[in-house]
């Protein structure tokens, strides 16, 4: 994948005609843009989007479930992804190269993602291989670019999500010492400390200084975390937590564990999108819930779900900036393209890497 040549490509800019489009005008023009292309149009949605984009999901999940959705549709020759770049990407390589995996707007990124280049995952392990040999297995978050799921895949490694991190890592252990766990220091942390590895047994890659960081004996390391996070997770802090103990004493407070450890800590529950959403489902009516994750999806499971008070466990978070630059207009637009026989912003991932990131991927796959 070239992202330059993507992002410099020709029509990336959406026209101003569409911005001054009533809402219903828009809505109307992708119902019918639908029912023109029936099957050969899928559009999968990610949790995090606005409730404008998600209402024409075909499907609705998080970015690993939406890129198997994805491969698993045959029939689509068009997937408009509504979610971020690395998303779109997974999509692409899941599916055959008959189909089209096309992004709204190419300015739909991801912080997390970006915080781990190839050219510093590169640097990072020769170093670290000077340093512990062939002892060190690396895992990513799918909440990564292609680029570095292949380096992953390459080396031996694998994906993980939120839902299978534990899993992944205690597999880790089986096949080396050591684990590289990138792009997400938290994620990495609250899943080590989980399986009872203790913080004085993790250290810290920084790739901006390009060093580990670490104080004690290097030999008792298990654990580098990579010196990444998520922009709105990380952002849910304790003295949100102490606030809702003491303003509401009998609510119960459940986070994304991409949220640090000590809010992962004092909060009553930790679990991935997946297990948010179902745990408030399953929840009795009249219970009291103060969520830590992103914000669309918070004010959406709260119109879901009137029978129980729940707030967002930081009333001041905003939704997730990457996420929210798909919009009604750039879906219309990137439709409207397709109708016209002219697709836009199609994301696509070269054989080589594709290939190699498979391999990251199948090996989650296999034991997920």
């Amino acid at each position: 994948m070239d992202l330059l040549k993507e992002l410099t490509q020709p029509s990336t800019s959406i026209p101003k005609e569409y911005l001054a489009l009533s809402k219903q005008e828009m809505e109307d023009r992708v119902k019918q843009i639908k029912l023109d292309l029936g099957n050969a149009l899928f559009i999968p949605g990610h949790h995090y989007q606005k409730d404008e984009v998600i209402q024409f999901a075909d499907a609705v999940g998080d970015s690993l479930q939406l890129a198997q959705v994805s491969a698993q549709n045959k029939e689509a020759a068009y997937i408009v992804f509504c979610g971020v770049h690395f998303m779109a990407e997974t999509a692409d390589m899941l599916t055959n190269n008959e189909q089209m995996v096309l992004l709204p707007d190419m300015r739909a990124g991801c912080s997390l993602a970006d915080m781990a280049d190839i050219y510093q995952t590169e640097r990072a392990w020769e170093k670290l291989r000077q340093q512990f040999d062939d002892s060190i297995l690396p895992l990513t978050y799918v909440n990564s670019t292609a680029a570095i799921k292949a380096f992953v895949g390459e080396h031996g490694g694998a994906t993980v999500t939120s839902s299978n991190a534990h899993k992944m890592v205690e597999w880790a252990f089986t096949q080396k010492e050591r684990i590289l766990f990138l792009p997400d220091q938290h994620l990495g942390r609250n899943t080590a400390s989980d399986l009872g590895i203790d913080e004085t047994e993790m250290a810290i890659w920084d790739p901006i200084q390009d060093e580990l960081v670490f104080t004690g004996d290097v030999q008792k390391i298990k654990v580098i975390l990579w010196k990444g996070h998520c922009s709105v997770h990380e952002n849910f802090t304790l003295n949100n937590v102490d606030y809702v103990r003491k303003e509401h004493p009998n609510m119960t407070i459940i986070v994304h564990p991409e949220c640090k450890k000590e809010v992962v800590d004092a909060a009553d529950y930790n679990g991935s999108t997946k297990y948010i959403i179902e745990t408030i489902e399953q929840a009795k009516t009249g219970t009291s819930w103060a969520i830590g994750t992103e914000m669309n999806l918070v004010q959406r499971i709260m119109n879901q779900h009137p029978d129980k008070h729940i707030i967002s466990l930081n009333p001041y978070m905003c939704p997730c900036l990457t996420m929210n630059r798909i919009d009604l207009p750039h879906l219309l637009w990137s439709l409207e393209k397709i109708q016209q026989g002219s697709p836009i912003n199609q994301i696509t991932v070269d054989t080589e890497t594709a290939s190699r990131a498979r391999l990251a991927l199948e090996r989650m796959l296999e034991r997920a």
